[in-house]
């Protein structure tokens, strides 16, 4: 299953690259897709367990699929 989250604190590469560690770290394997025009990110796996790492990390995702 993805959810994807709006994430609309993800301004720039350096955020991305954040992101992408924490779900790494987190669910490892899953698929990501990132999209910093629209800030949203798309993650397989528990989206319970994707929203907490990109809050451990300081963003603020909102679930929007």
């Amino acid at each position: 299953m993805t959810t994807t989250f709006a994430v609309p604190d993800m301004t720039c590469a350096h955020c991305e690259k954040t992101i992408r560690g924490a779900l790494a770290d987190v669910l490892p394997g899953a698929d990501v897709s990132v999209d910093l025009s629209t800030h949203h990110v798309s993650v397989s796996g528990d989206a319970s367990t994707a929203e907490e790492a990109m809050r451990e990390v300081g963003y603020s995702p909102e679930r929007v699929g």
